[in-house]
């Protein structure tokens, strides 16, 4: 099959000249990144001028942080994204149609047939039978769906039965109390791959987490080269991994701040799936939606139709500002009754 393209959210300045609205005039909700991250401390001088130290000792630190036997420093999620597929055999790898769009392509590249899956095949218990590997993002963006990790160590116990791997991307998990994967991740046929970018709001120090066991690890370093991860990078993970008042202070700000998005949706007639960094909305008038909001200056992400649902978009948070909120109610209120006159 042909990989389907790859799109992110983000993309603010394309939006600003699209539609000649300077940049500091949007209230972008396009990306599922926490609007309020990690105070990050001045950082030593050192940071900046030394090569990076790969023994720094943020591997100990990350796996402590995320309960696993061994992780990987890497330059955000996507370097092993797109590296990881090259390390496994080629064969059948289940990736959800509507899902983070990296994955398919370097699966694609690496030689991999890539089998595009509903969201409903996610209800199957035997999903993991006719497949060699299995990406599952959880929980999903953009649809919100969250796994529960029985559903997931039953499939990875049939894929790794035959020499397969789970791929467990949680980049969301953070935010919620479901439970992470982390802890088994040393087990052959299993990766769970960690982020600074979401729940930290730190997207731009590029900064993830590699956990499965170390054979494989060692590996995919040895692929990566040395200095993946910049060295004023690996010293703000290090503070904010460890800094665990302020992990539980957001958790609980952004759950409050996610339903208060979702409850937002709710009273415009909106149906949302949601999670706390995210609303997703399902709706055959997204396009048009999408554009009525951005003509007043609010970006969101449109996706397209895809694995079983109808085109639709994604609402990231505002920040903590009321009027931004504001902003938002009276806009999603004007392009609802442009769209479909008074309720």
């Amino acid at each position: 099959m042909t990989a389907p393209s790859i799109r992110h959210g983000g993309n603010l300045l394309a939006a600003a000249r699209r539609y000649g609205r300077p940049v500091e005039a949007w209230l972008d909700l396009s990306t599922g990144i926490n609007p309020n991250g990690y105070p990050v401390p001045p950082l030593p001088a050192d940071a900046w001028q030394r090569l990076p130290q790969d023994d720094d000792g943020l591997a100990a630190i990350a796996a402590q942080a995320y309960g696993a036997p061994h992780a990987l420093p890497v330059a955000g999620s996507q370097a092993a994204i797109r590296t990881l597929p090259r390390l496994l055999r080629p064969g059948r790898t289940g990736i959800a149609a509507l899902g983070y769009s990296e994955y398919a392509p370097a699966f694609a590249q690496a030689g991999h047939t890539v089998v595009p899956l509903d969201e409903a095949d996610f209800g199957c218990a035997d999903l993991a039978e006719a497949l060699d590997h299995l990406v599952v993002i959880n929980p999903n963006n953009p649809t919100a769906r969250l796994l529960p990790a029985e559903t997931l160590r039953h499939w990875h116990a049939r894929l790794a039965s035959r020499g397969g791997m789970l791929i467990v991307d949680e980049a969301f998990i953070d935010c919620t109390d479901a439970a992470s994967l982390a802890e088994y991740s040393a087990m052959p046929g299993l990766v769970v791959l960690r982020s600074l970018g979401k729940f930290y709001g730190l997207a731009g120090v590029r900064c993830g987490f590699v956990l499965a066991e170390p054979s494989l690890l060692e590996s995919l370093a040895a692929h990566l080269g040395h200095w993946t991860v910049s060295g004023p990078a690996r010293a703000v993970a290090g503070i904010a991994l460890t800094d665990t008042a302020w992990q539980a202070a957001t958790r609980s700000s952004l759950a409050a701040a996610g339903q208060r998005l979702a409850m937002l949706l709710r009273d415009h007639g909106l149906t949302p799936a949601c999670q706390p960094l995210f609303s997703w909305v399902a709706d055959e008038r997204a396009g048009a939606l999408h554009e009525a909001l951005a003509q007043r200056g609010i970006w969101t992400r449109l996706f397209d139709a895809a694995g079983g649902c109808p085109a639709s978009l994604r609402f990231g948070l505002p920040p903590k500002d009321n009027m931004a909120w504001q902003r938002l109610d009276a806009a999603l209120g004007e392009s609802l009754f442009s769209l479909t006159g008074p309720r």
